[in-house]
């Protein structure tokens, strides 16, 4: 749909998730490619982005003609099917073409936020493709008021069948929308609105500047400073944090409450209920599977992360860690940096173990210049995978510094870009996955490598190291996301009542990062500004679940595969290849998997339990 396409500017940083690299010297790591963003358009003054953008600016407007005002008659008339069928695929071309401006526009931003000319065509083209999708906006409110039955024996039959999926989502919003002046009038303010937050929150983070010791540094390399070897180094970044963070808070509480606002608005107008609600019907996932994933993870709290981090406490020779030492690198094991041609080489070897046709795949990003590695003044923190249209290719960004934690996160979003790749053919209205599943292809490329490099560990030391990073990343992911959603969840909730100060939101984080945490953390002074620089909670409110979901399901999957080989990565990759055309439990049924049973997330949950069971019986640290 066309509310889609806006939002594929709105990129998800990995950072958030809590790990962080140290800063290697850019001489041990061996070149970093820079993507070649030409497949799209040759640069920002190229006349083929200008004449796309009149293009797609009048086949809008004819699409309007044609179609608006007269769905009904034609889905009730003769033919209806093919009518139909020449409608919806202009519409698809057209988002197609309107996702490849603004995928552009968006790619060249964040590869300098801070370069006044690269924000002024972002923001250029986003008020742009704004005006021109207001011409579609009539077109999905429309089929939602074709008849029922006229629209369900259309779609049963050929030419249409093919769409079929989306038409069935499509009817899922029916009893949110709202009428069509009040649609229009939702999506054109959405840039003065939302997306201005959205773009006042990445240049205000972009621009933060972080004293620790003598240096002046930008986020990334301070968050990075957090699994440096020297305890003086993460304390300075921890406290610089908090500091500058907390110098900025005004600007950061009012951001958040003026976008929880604008999300509880949107709720009452839509007829939302509950605060998270059209987070998940955007992921096509019941709550009742939310609040057992919910309940499954805050449950095992104490056998996870509380008995992980009291366990490295005592590695340390300590009864606490301090929180800046969370993510410590344990003592007396080596530091191992990996050069970037070593890290492709371990993901491809990884995935190709698995399945030819994925490595292949993968290899396509390296060749043809579909990532970007390099540290750079004003890039984006963080690592994402975007997936631009199904009549280009993804992108990749990486923050690359050299670490395990570094080849895991490109295995990851590798995992996001293969993922991409094979749901393509499905077209841009059918090929874009609901976030809970767009996690499983990433968090199952981890997997595959963390156990590749596991086998090939040389010293018990490294095999202890590795295990130890890949808890840390799964409590990352599950425990410290499932608190994010608590929290995220407790302040717009205290929203609908009134603003609440950044004293406020800073007492929520500390409650719910105390309880997730545990004893095993101290949670000092400067650690309750430490929510604002989290993009999640701007840019996509509630998406943080999809981790702890994605994570769960792929250990859950992991083991079927474990315990029988033969056929599933075929499986695999149609379950990938589908894209979002099937709900998740259709997704699922072929493994003998189901989310809707309680007892599903305890699988995922036990593996971690039992990683850091083996770390116990271990006496290398």
């Amino acid at each position: 749909m066309i509310s889609s396409i806006l939002t594929k500017a709105k990129l998800i940083h990995r950072s958030a998730i809590g790990t962080a690299q140290r800063v290697g010297q850019p001489g041990d790591l061996g070149p970093l490619p820079e993507w070649n963003l030409a497949d799209l358009y040759a640069s920002m003054e190229d006349p083929a982005y200008g004449r796309d953008t009149a293009r797609a600016a009048a086949d809008a407007q004819a699409f309007a003609g044609d179609y608006k005002g007269r769905l009904s008659d034609l889905a009730a008339g003769p033919g209806a099917g093919v009518a139909l069928l020449e409608a919806i695929t202009r519409y698809e071309a057209l988002d197609d073409l309107l996702g490849r401006l603004v995928s552009y526009a968006s790619l060249v931003y964040v590869g300098d936020t801070a370069d006044p000319a690269r924000a002024k065509f972002y923001g250029d083209a986003q008020e742009r493709v704004t005006a021109i999708s207001s011409d579609l906006l009539f077109f999905t409110l429309e089929i939602n008021r074709i008849d029922d039955a006229v629209l369900e024996g259309a779609a049963a039959r050929e030419p249409l069948h093919r769409y079929k999926p989306w038409l069935d989502d499509i009817r899922k919003e029916r009893p949110f929308q709202l009428d069509d002046k009040l649609e229009q009038l939702f999506h054109e303010k959405s840039v003065t609105g939302r997306g201005a937050w959205n773009r006042l929150f990445d240049e205000t983070i972009t621009s933060l500047r972080f004293t620790v010791g003598p240096e002046t540094l930008t986020l990334e390399p301070v968050l990075n400073l957090l699994q440096d070897t020297r305890p003086e180094r993460r304390e300075q970044a921890a406290k610089a944090l908090g500091a500058t963070l907390g110098e900025n808070l005004r600007t950061f509480a009012l951001i958040t409450n003026t976008l929880a606002k604008d999300l509880e608005i949107s709720n009452r107008w839509r007829g939302f209920s509950g605060v998270a609600d059209s987070r998940h019907l955007g992921n096509r996932v019941e709550p009742e599977v939310v609040d057992a994933l919910t309940s499954a993870v805050e449950g095992a709290y104490p056998r996870l992360s509380h008995r992980y981090y009291k366990l490295k406490a005592r590695w340390f020779g300590r009864d606490q860690l301090d929180f800046w030492d969370r993510n410590a690198p344990l003592p007396h094991l080596p530091a191992i940096t990996y050069p970037w041609s070593d890290a492709q080489g371990i993901v491809l070897e990884a995935y190709g173990a698995f399945s030819p046709k994925l490595s292949g795949i993968a290899k396509r990003f390296f060749d043809d210049r579909w990532i970007d590695a390099g540290l750079r003044p004003g890039k984006a923190p963080g690592a994402f995978a975007h997936p631009t249209v199904p009549s280009a290719h993804p992108y990749i960004l990486l923050n690359y510094q050299g670490r395990a934690r570094d080849v895991m996160t490109l295995a990851h979003e590798l995992g996001h870009g293969v993922h991409q790749v094979l749901a393509a053919p499905r077209g841009a209205l059918m090929a874009p996955t609901p976030l809970t599943l767009a996690e499983t292809a990433s968090v199952f490329g981890e997997m595959l490598t963390f156990k590749s490099m596991l086998g090939r560990a040389e010293t018990p030391g490294a095999r202890f190291g590795l295990l130890a990073s890949k808890v840390e990343d799964m409590l990352n992911t599950v425990v410290r996301q499932i608190a994010f959603y608590t929290f995220e969840r407790a302040l717009h909730e205290e929203r609908k009542v009134g603003e609440l100060t950044a004293e406020r939101i800073g007492e929520l984080w500390m409650t719910v990062q105390r309880n997730s945490l545990g004893d095993g953390i101290r949670l000092g002074p400067g650690y309750e500004a430490f929510w604002a620089y989290i993009p999640h909670f701007v840019h996509s409110p509630f998406y943080v679940y999809a981790y702890a979901f994605g994570d769960c399901l792929v250990n859950s999957l992991y083991g079927v595969y474990q315990n029988a080989p033969d056929g599933f990565a075929d499986r695999y990759l149609a379950m990938l290849s589908a894209g979002g055309t099937k709900h998740h439990a259709e997704l699922l049924a072929p493994f003998g998997l189901d989310a809707r049973n309680p007892g599903f997330w305890q699988i995922g949950l036990d593996l971690i339990d039992g990683m850091i069971t083996e770390l116990e019986a271990s006496e290398v640290a």
